[in-house]
């Protein structure tokens, strides 16, 4: 709990002075908020969700145009979304983590060498010669190949796994389930099987990264797939092998990235996006979900559509597609037409 001014002072903000003392016990949606909770707006969408919310403050973004004379306290921020997120984290009920050293069904070899302030749970397996900063947290189940090296202050959540040769920075985050150094998908036909081509490069995540639940990231064919820093990585993503992902990226759940493609800084990419292998998007550019990218992406473009274009030209040709069945009457009825004239003039053609 805390009061409302303790909130105003973390977001920087003045809180109404009859209000300052006001206890806030939690956090909720303006829909859902009860008396004693906080809650936001961000956008003029929402606004009508004021006017009824039972929360007894607000947190307002500076854009929105309140039309109302509640007499809810209200504090003006910048960016609600952002301030929100502030908000949270001194709500935020603590994640269960494993006690300081290691459980005593962890398998951890002589040559690995661990940091101060480990936490390493049960049934976690650390293998040969693998170098763990200070402050990591392994979660149960989580697997450590050999030669890997971990930085500071990471968290690696239940039954995560990290293949052999494998380099992680500081401060990264990897949910349950995820694979990190799985062989990339390399075969070439020769002539009676597929015959496996050996993946034998590594991966790099650099600092400040966090990957969802059940991502696979591939192993390079020789030299390395990179996973940029600061870059967000959502659940159920691929990504194959010798990819290259810049730094801050995003990329949304169920995203497919194909062997060799490069990211530049910054790029956005939706809901199960495709991006075909050895391509290249440019820094900042976007790709709505759905889309599959087979060509190179221009810096700061935004495309759509299968296959991607520029977006405004895939909205134009999307419109004229569900335009389409219509036409296709109208093209029918006109052809009608012409076969009735050509059926009249015929016989005087032929007198």
């Amino acid at each position: 709990m805390l009061i409302l001014q303790a909130i105003a002072d973390l977001l920087h903000v003045s809180a109404p002075v009859v209000s300052g003392d006001l206890m806030i016990t939690g956090v909720a949606t303006l829909e859902d908020a009860k008396s004693g909770e906080i809650s936001f707006l961000a956008s003029d969408q929402y606004a009508r969700q004021f006017d009824t919310t039972q929360a007894s403050a607000v947190i307002v973004s500076k854009k929105v145009r309140l039309r109302t004379t509640r007499a809810v306290p209200v504090l003006v921020v910048e960016d609600a979304d952002l301030a929100m997120a502030t908000v949270l984290a001194k709500f935020a009920p603590p994640v269960p983590r494993p006690a300081p050293g290691r459980h005593a069904s962890a398998v951890v070899e002589d040559s690995a060498s661990l940091g101060e302030g480990v936490c390493i749970g049960p049934h976690v397996v650390v293998g040969q010669r693998v170098r763990v900063g200070r402050n990591v947290v392994l979660h149960a189940g989580v697997f450590i190949g050999d030669d890997v090296t971990i930085g500071d202050d990471c968290e690696f959540f239940p039954h995560v796994i990290v293949r052999e040769r494998i380099t992680i920075g500081s401060r990264v985050m990897i949910h349950a389930g995820s694979v990190l150094g799985t062989d990339g998908f390399g075969y070439r036909w020769d002539g009676k099987s597929h015959a496996k081509i050996p993946q034998i490069g590594t991966v790099v995540i650099e600092d400040d990264v966090e990957i969802g639940s059940c991502v696979c990231i591939d192993r390079a064919k020789f030299a390395v797939t990179r996973i940029g820093r600061g870059t967000k990585i959502d659940n159920l993503v691929q990504i194959g092998h010798n990819v290259r992902v810049g730094p801050h990226c995003m990329i949304v759940g169920q995203a497919g990235i194909a062997g060799s493609a490069q990211l530049g800084a910054g790029v956005v990419l939706g809901g199960q996006v495709a991006i075909r292998d050895h391509i290249k998007l440019g820094d900042g550019s976007m790709v709505a979900a759905c889309a599959g990218v087979m060509e190179n992406v221009e810096p700061k473009a935004v495309v759509s559509g299968l296959p991607a274009l520029p977006h405004r030209q895939s909205l134009r040709e999307q419109a004229a597609f569900r335009r389409l069945p219509d036409l296709v009457v109208q093209v029918r009825k006109l052809q009608e037409k012409i076969d009735q004239l050509q059926a009249t003039l015929a016989p005087k053609e032929q007198g």
